[in-house]
């Protein structure tokens, strides 16, 4: 299925049905008085999060969506019925926003939660409401009100515990199938990642997370180059951070290509800069002299925080880092760990 993670549309609730102006007609009862119904209310639009849905491409073909009117009141005393509720089903972690305004109208963060985008109109009232003392055959009744329309923009975050990141190539793709059972495709050229992945990490009964692997960044993806500035809105809901650093890149000057990927998170939200961060040196088992290069790019970046040496392709020390993620990332467990050897 094809990954789409935004989506316009425009939500047109029911219009309320009309009142009606009816007077009581029977063979033995005179001047029977006014009988008219209500109109019925016309149907809402609401949104609801279902965990078995995981793309907002049924929105990027369907673009409109109304709810059913009201009917009519009638007479007799007989109210109209009211319109259809329509449920547009989304993903886990869609964020809907007003396309006029921007302002966030739900963020439908768990399974099942709901939000009303567009409320169906009231019914109109028939003549049985104005009967008084004074006006014994009103032929008086109103209209049902319109619904409200809107046009919206839905956005879906991806729900995850650690986000990873790199530059194309660094091996994300790689560690993800390592440490999880997603499958993304991976190849010997950049930019293989065209849309995010999901994994779940588990490591015993009751402790598992999740990870999502997001396209690979360039200098200037904040401003729009190359493809992961698309899904960096995915990190945003993540709690951990890990940078994938090729240490076997050939030509390369790891430390400053470790900035710039920092400097991208800065400029687009800096939110997602400041949430924790760890360095994951990737494809030691490529060269030789790993621990020299490692300790060449710390010094270079003054780095303090966590550091991990890995190889994705091996396994090697991919345990040992999702061991320390998971006692980050869980209630419990407060120690980080500063490196693994």
């Amino acid at each position: 299925m094809k990954f789409i993670d935004e989506a316009r549309i425009q939500v047109h609730a029911g219009k309320g049905g009309d009142g009606v102006a009816s007077f009581r007609r029977e063979k033995f009862v005179p001047r029977g008085g006014p009988d008219g119904g209500d109109g019925g209310r016309g149907g809402s639009v609401w949104a609801r999060a279902d965990r078995n849905v995981n793309t907002l491409v049924d929105y990027r073909y369907a673009r409109i969506h109304r709810a059913q009117d009201g009917a009519g009141g009638r007479g007799s005393d007989c109210d109209g019925g009211a319109g259809r509720d329509i449920e547009l089903r989304v993903p886990v972690g869609t964020i809907i926003r007003d396309r006029e305004t921007g302002e966030v109208i739900a963020d439908l963060a768990e399974d099942g939660a709901r939000a009303l985008l567009a409320r169906g109109g009231r019914g109109g009232l028939g003549n049985l409401h104005f009967k008084s003392s004074v006006n014994r055959a009103p032929r008086q009744f109103t209209r049902g009100e319109a619904g409200e329309r809107s046009g919206l923009a839905l956005e879906l975050r991806v729900l995850a515990d650690v986000g990873l990141l790199g530059l194309p190539n660094a091996g994300k793709s790689t560690l993800l199938r390592a440490v999880s059972s997603a499958r993304p495709k991976v190849a010997d050229y950049p930019f293989t990642t065209l849309h995010p992945s999901l994994g779940v990490v588990r490591l015993g009964h009751d402790a598992s997370f999740a990870v999502a692997d997001i396209p690979g960044l360039i200098e200037g993806a904040a401003e729009g180059a190359g493809l992961g500035h698309q899904f960096l809105r995915h990190l945003a809901r993540t709690r951990l951070l890990l940078h994938l650093v090729d240490v076997a890149a050939p030509d390369a000057d790891p430390a400053s290509d470790a900035r710039a990927i920092a400097r991208e998170l800065k400029k687009y939200d800096a939110s997602l800069y400041r949430k924790p961060r760890w360095l994951v040196f990737n494809k030691i088992d490529l060269v030789g002299d790993s621990d020299v290069r490692i300790r060449r790019i710390l010094r270079a970046l003054r780095w303090t925080g966590p550091w991990f040496k890995v190889s994705a392709s091996t396994g090697e020390g991919c345990r040992a880092l999702c061991a320390a993620a998971y006692r980050t990332l869980s209630p419990a467990g407060k120690a980080r760990s500063r490196h693994a050897a």
